[in-house]
């Protein structure tokens, strides 16, 4: 537990498997306030973060960023503080030499819902731009582009052993969004 004072360094922490062998995300951080920072198969930081929920947190960036999540380190806090949290997560970024490609150029893609729209096929997006489509026909083609990216994202995790319920919203589906319920 951090307090103001006590900041961990990255390198002291541990590395903790995004998911165990058992199939699932590290329960141990389920409700617990703190920084997380992620790192790609070869341990590479990719993204820091801080959450009032780290492990609810770490279910979205591994939906929206399947292959870039393998380890994490966390350091939680007993009560929420913004400012703790940031200078933690500066701390880290800086600790790390540079910004993670998550927390520049590519942070929207780790922090907001998955844009189907800009995965689509060019089958898909000449269908989607078809002029005789009218708003209801357009909304059909990008809910099935959602489920199609929805039921690669699912095969990526099932291939990586997840063994937890994913389920996304299904209100945002029609919006060409894909986020968890």
């Amino acid at each position: 537990m951090a307090t103001e004072t006590n900041i961990s360094s990255l390198a002291s922490l541990e590395y903790t498997a995004y998911i165990d062998d058992s199939g699932q995300l590290p329960e141990q951080f389920q409700g617990k306030i703190g920084v997380y920072a992620i790192f790609d198969r070869d341990k590479i930081l990719q993204f820091v973060g801080y959450s009032r929920d780290v492990y609810l947190s770490l279910r979205q960036h591994l939906v929206r960023q399947p292959q870039k999540c393998y380890w994490v380190k966390v350091q939680t806090i007993e009560r929420p503080s913004r400012t703790v949290l940031e200078n933690i997560e500066n701390a880290w970024i800086a600790e790390n030499g540079s910004v993670p490609l998550g927390n520049g150029q590519h942070k929207q893609t780790w922090t907001q819902p998955i844009d189907v729209k800009t995965v689509m096929t060019p089958e898909e997006q000449v269908n989607y731009q078809n002029p005789a489509n009218d708003e209801l026909a357009q909304m059909k083609i990008i809910k099935n582009v959602a489920r199609r990216v929805e039921t690669e994202i699912l095969k990526v995790l099932e291939n990586r052993g997840l063994q937890m319920q994913i389920r996304f919203n299904p209100k945002l589906k029609e919006e060409g969004l894909l986020d968890l319920k």
